[in-house]
């Protein structure tokens, strides 16, 4: 007489089980950008942002949210559409987010530093690149 042998586990319930763990990490990473977030300098804001894509990545329930929110303000939903890209761009996405809030912050009259300074760092690497060519 043979043993009696357990049935194997699922396979959706480690499934399942792996996303319930990782949505509670996300909530974790979104919950320690919240206390980050008063500190001087941008750290809460991009502790945030990663807790809200391993949250997209791993609830239905957030991703018609985020749906909703993607037909409501396009424009506001779409830098988190491109962290959760597979090569996510991050520099660029932050770059674009500092001339968003530089904009919302300085009155449209006034000159805004950033694209002055993303000037000056562009014509200096052309010279650089310019004197390593000529050598």
């Amino acid at each position: 007489m043979s043993p009696i042998v357990p049935p194997p586990p699922r396979k959706g319930a480690s499934r399942r089980l792996r996303r319930l763990a990782m949505l509670s990490v996300g909530v974790l990473v979104i919950l320690v950008g919240l206390v980050i977030a008063p500190l001087p300098g941008p750290g809460g804001i991009p502790v945030i942002t990663l807790g809200l894509v391993i949250v997209l990545r791993n609830s239905y329930w957030a991703k018609r949210q985020f749906i909703k929110a993607q037909r409501a303000k396009p424009n506001w939903v779409y830098p988190f559409r491109r962290l959760m890209r597979k090569n996510p761009e991050i520099a660029p996405v932050f770059w674009q987010q500092a001339l968003r809030v530089e904009k919302m912050v300085i009155r449209p009259r006034r000159r805004r530093p950033l694209p002055k300074l993303r000037r000056r760092i562009r014509c200096a690497v052309r010279r650089s690149r310019a004197g390593r060519a000529a050598r």
